[in-house]
């Protein structure tokens, strides 16, 4: 009986220790933040017309909040900040093949992309508003029944109105636009009725002293959301460095400072 016993207590304790290897595989295969070291840069994943989060200024530079506050994380990782323009309809294959390390553009965390990405923790909050040309009739969501409403591909717009299946079911049509700056052009140009679009985008371009008197903000809002950086699926270790270095930015101040350049107060999601 002993010896069974003593045989049935190594089996135990071989079972233990295989478990605990395959954490410590796990853990170690989790390199997301020595590989972005290893290379010395991160790669910004971005739509460069989405101001004012990421978008290109009269010299043709890509500029906005998103930006600035990337190049204050990646200087303190000591890393090089690559900015690189996607095509934002195929942003989880750009992430997911490698050809960038972060989708970082004013991107809205939802259960559904959690599925497949990791996030940071949210540092801004958003909603979708519907813009409408000043002297449009349209005041209110339930006057859009017929209309025709414009929004960016593959934007959390999408998933918003989709959501919304009563307004959905009572518009004439949707158009897809590569960026929302296109879309607020077609709507300027009397092609749509409104346009779906996230509040700092919008609300942004509204008040663009080239734009003013052009438009008008309804009240209805479709959804409430939070920003975060889209990470590869288990890049665990990348995320908590991102997140504690955006912590100590909002502690020191430095998140306040680069809030109030682009947005003039702070819009950052105190912890």
């Amino acid at each position: 009986m002993k010896a069974k016993a003593s045989k049935l207590l190594l089996v135990a304790l071989a079972a233990v220790m295989l478990l605990g290897c395959f954490g410590c595989q796990s853990e170690a295969a989790d390199n997301s933040l020595n590989y972005i070291k290893e290379n010395g840069k991160l790669i910004m994943g971005l739509d460069d017309s989405f101001p004012p989060m990421g978008f290109r200024d009269e010299k043709n530079e890509i500029v906005g909040f998103d930006v600035d506050i990337a190049k204050e994380v990646t200087s303190r990782m000591g890393v090089e900040l690559v900015l690189q323009p996607i095509d934002w309809k195929a942003k989880e294959m750009e992430l997911k093949n490698k050809n960038v390390d972060v989708l970082w553009n004013g991107f809205t965390i939802t259960e559904e992309r959690k599925q497949e990405l990791t996030f940071s923790e949210p540092y801004m909050y958003n909603e979708q508003i519907i813009v409408v040309k000043a002297d449009s009739s349209i005041a209110s969501k339930a006057d859009l029944a017929g209309k025709v409403i414009a929004l960016q591909d593959g934007s959390s717009a999408v998933d918003a109105l989709d959501k919304d299946e009563a307004l959905k079911n009572s518009l004439k049509d949707t158009v897809g636009f590569a960026d929302n700056v296109k879309a607020l052009m077609d709507l300027a140009n009397g092609q749509v009725d409104a346009v779906l679009v996230d509040s700092v985008v919008g609300n942004y371009y509204v008040s663009l002293e080239s734009n003013a008197g052009k438009f008008k903000v309804l009240d209805d809002v479709l959804a409430q959301e939070e920003y975060g950086i889209g990470m590869r699926k288990g890049d665990t270790a990348l995320k908590n460095e991102i997140d504690k270095i955006i912590q100590e930015m909002i502690d020191d101040g430095t998140y306040k400072t680069i809030s109030e350049k682009w947005f003039g107060k702070d819009v950052s999601i105190k912890k």
